[in-house]
């Protein structure tokens, strides 16, 4: 097959896929046995096998999924390969995915090897542009010319810091922009606590390397042992010694929260400036808070200046707040966020509590219009918004039906034929990848509502449901329900479930968010099937219910996996005396730890999910409750409430014998 070689942007960008499309309509009825030889090269590439890759691509050549096979074993050998090479497969596959996948990781050797003008004549053709350290490589090839601006020098900021592992670009680029005075020491600081605080030494040693070179010894003995680098100090004056200081109390508050607290209450806090101390009374809190503490409130009351904190620690101060049920200290922690965390739903919708808690006028006033702001069916906040204004969820309207030109768009775009065809042969990473870039990031901006309600029909009616559901979430303007909320094999779903005396919408809400009803789903965990069920979860159900003569395959048969995972869910929801939110948040990370958080005040579930403290869990439970209630919707023609599901959580009655201890 020939790509065409093309160079100009956008109209020869198109003509180069109007082509690609004809040669993979050409290649399909010949490309069967080349299927197998695409997953052979997809496995010498994870091997590294750069030979075996090299003789396989005269093979690939013609198959509708060459530009992966060319792209595998060009990348394999990249930082050997010439400059010419990589031009021949930017033109030869002009306008694919592969070919700006290609780009970014050449604009990245570039940058390693500083090479600014090759880099500064490539970058401007790099359409997907979400490469951070790419982002950083280009300021510091621009600034070669036209130096830097203010507002580059916060781009470069905003990306190191939120970079979590090690990396050259920005690294370079902060150390540039800091000896320019464009940045400053403290943003250095800064960097080195944020990495300290995910356990990423490297990154914060590097950033200690930009203003305290010297000093890298003392932040080595910091990372061996922290409690030892204390013990042997007595007093520290200079700014990098108390940096170092801080460095070793965040260190301890990660395990021990009450440890480091006693350590900044003690001896250490008098020698620290306010801003330094309100940091740790920060990391200290967020910590305590996520063991769901009773410390947690009093440890962020030691703080003085709550915009000292980062958004994360003001997350958790706010949860904590939730919990004690401080309204004051709800709204004024979310009022100190950053601008861009305030606009989250979530602390639109715990602002808007706390104002409505508070009473008056003015704040009722003002509460109202923030729900009125998020509230609809998009989210679990939402749902709960609409609430609050007196409404329940319901179905929307759906949007005038797709003509024949729009979903023929979508057929004939060689991205999302590319993507579909490597699902279907077992290479779901690379088919997602291309599926996303086609409709996210190839023209600026995106696809636009329209066009994506195309590609996700496209992917509705050839069941490949995480890309219908994901696609059709991406539109703004409107909601098609069928796609967001399908219902594959509703009658064993339906059937199933109410055998057992469990709501069907709960299920599909549940699988909705497991697997997206990708039969073949398999976690990093070995959980498998629809309803991603563990192995031994499994085993242990089938004895429960008296299923015969199972074994672990089965698990990835329909019947069997929705067998299994409702009767589970069932019996997990038993456990917790129907809660939804608690035997969902079991589903996902095990009864033992829903059991160990339900401990404490009675309180709202809402307030209960919001604090979880496994980022993962947190938000499984809030999208499974808001998938529910969408289901029920759906299913039942009704509105429907997410509060009624949601209900209060609080300990469990120990009056009353626990039906299943022994889930797994």
């Amino acid at each position: 097959m020939q790509f065409p070689s093309i160079l100009a942007p956008r109209r020869a960008r198109l003509l180069s896929l109007l082509a690609l499309t004809a040669a993979l309509c050409q290649s399909a009825s010949a490309q069967g046995n080349g299927d197998d030889l695409l997953l052979q090269m997809k496995q010498a590439f994870q091997r590294g096998d750069k030979a075996r890759l090299t003789a396989l691509l005269p093979q690939a050549r013609g198959h509708a999924l060459e530009p992966w096979a060319a792209y595998w074993e060009l990348k394999a050998r990249l930082q050997e390969a010439s400059p010419l090479e990589v031009q021949d497969f930017l033109a030869r596959y002009a306008g694919t995915y592969q070919e700006d996948r290609l780009r970014n990781d050449w604009l990245l050797q570039l940058g390693k090897q500083r090479d600014w003008d090759n880099f500064a004549a490539l970058h401007p053709a790099y359409r997907m542009g979400d490469d951070r350290e790419v982002r950083c490589y280009a300021v510091l090839a621009g600034a070669q010319r036209n130096g830097v601006t203010k507002e580059q020098a916060r781009e470069v900021r905003r990306d190191w810091l939120a970079q979590r592992d090690a990396d050259d670009g920005c690294l370079a680029a902060a150390e540039r922009l800091i000896a320019a005075d464009l940045m400053s020491a403290n943003d250095a600081w800064k960097k080195a606590r944020l990495a300290m605080e995910s356990n990423r030494p490297r990154a914060a040693r590097d950033a200690v390397n930009l203003v305290a070179p010297d000093d890298l010894a003392l932040f080595d003995q910091v990372n061996a042992s922290a409690p030892k680098f204390l013990a042997g100090r007595a007093v520290v004056a200079a700014k990098s010694r108390k940096e170092m200081v801080v460095l070793a109390l965040i260190k301890i508050a990660m395990s021990d929260p009450d440890m480091a607290a006693v350590q900044l209450d003690g001896k250490w806090g008098p020698m620290l400036t306010a801003e330094e101390r309100n940091w740790l009374w920060g990391v200290i809190g967020r910590q305590s808070a996520m063991k769901l503490s009773p410390m947690a409130s009093g440890y962020f009351g030691n703080v003085t200046k709550a915009k000292d904190l980062s958004d994360d620690m003001l997350a958790w101060k706010t949860r904590a707040a939730l919990r004690m049920g401080q309204w004051k200290e709800v709204q004024a922690s979310i009022d100190a966020m950053s601008e861009e965390a305030q606009e989250d739903s979530t602390w639109v919708y715990w602002k808007a509590r706390a104002l409505a808690q508070r009473g008056g006028d003015e704040r009722r006033a003002e509460a109202r219009a923030l729900y009125e702001g998020i509230a609809g069916t998009r989210g679990f906040y939402e749902l709960l918004a609409l609430e609050e204004l007196g409404q329940q969820a319901s179905v929307p309207t759906r949007p005038a039906p797709l003509t024949p030109e729009e979903k023929a768009a979508a057929r004939n775009n060689p991205a999302l034929q590319r993507a579909l065809l490597a699902i279907g042969m077992g290479l779901r990473s690379e088919g997602v990848r291309e599926w996303n870039y086609a409709i996210n990031l190839h023209f600026k901006g995106g696809m636009g509502d329209r066009d994506l309600l195309a590609a996700a029909d496209f992917a509705c009616q050839r069941e490949v449901w995480d890309r219908c559901i994901n696609t059709s979430e991406r539109t703004k303007g409107f909601i098609d329900v069928e796609q967001r909320f399908p219902m594959p094999f509703h009658d064993t779903v339906v059937r199933k479930s109410q055998d057992i005396g469990l709501d069907p919408a709960y299920v599909y809400g549940l699988i909705r968010q497991e697997s997206r009803f990708i039969m073949d789903a398999r976690s990093g965990v070995g959980a498998s099937g629809l309803m991603q069920v563990m192995p031994a979860t499994a085993r242990w159900t089938a004895r429960k219910i008296g299923l015969p003569g199972f074994t672990p395959d089965q698990i990835y048969d329909r019947e069997t996996n929705i067998t299994i995972g409702t009767n589970y869910l069932k019996l997990a929801l038993d456990d917790f005396d129907g809660s939804m939110p608690l035997a969902a948040a079991a589903y996902n990370a095990g009864p033992g730890r829903p059991r160990a958080w339900r401990n404490g005040p009675v309180i709202e579930a809402a307030i209960w999910a919001e604090n979880v403290p496994f980022n993962e869990t947190r938000d499984y439970v809030k999208k499974v409750l808001a998938n529910t209630t969408n289901y029920a919707a759906i299913i039942s023609g009704k509105p429907q409430s997410i509060k009624a599901r949601l209900g209060s959580v609080g300990p469990r009655d120990e009056r009353i014998p626990e039906p299943n201890k022994d889930l797994p």
